[in-house]
């Protein structure tokens, strides 16, 4: 697989989760929840957020062979795209 494919299926990855709080009614895609509250939503998006940048981290180690170290620009960067990713489910949920 070529890295520009890999590039791309990731992205799809991070925009599939991004928005999977707001989409589906289970609790971190374990437990049942009658009703999600906007926080439960927000806290699980964060652990995804962790989870992506996790999934980033190992790819970065398999194909590269090392990993770069990052500051917190680096981080306030990844943050602000992964909400702009959350957006169309934001929407679908709240707004629509």
């Amino acid at each position: 697989m070529s890295l520009q494919s890999v590039q791309w299926i990731y992205l799809a990855v991070a925009i599939g989760l991004a928005n999977l709080p707001w989409l589906s009614e289970r609790c971190f895609l374990i437990l049942h929840c009658t009703k999600k509250s906007a926080w439960v939503r927000l806290l699980e998006w964060l652990v995804l957020y962790f989870v992506v940048g996790g999934l980033g981290y190992l790819l970065e180690q398999r194909i590269m062979g090392s990993n770069h170290s990052q500051d917190w620009e680096f981080y306030a960067v990844t943050s602000a795209l992964f909400m702009v990713f959350a957006f169309p489910g934001f929407v679908y949920r709240y707004i629509r």
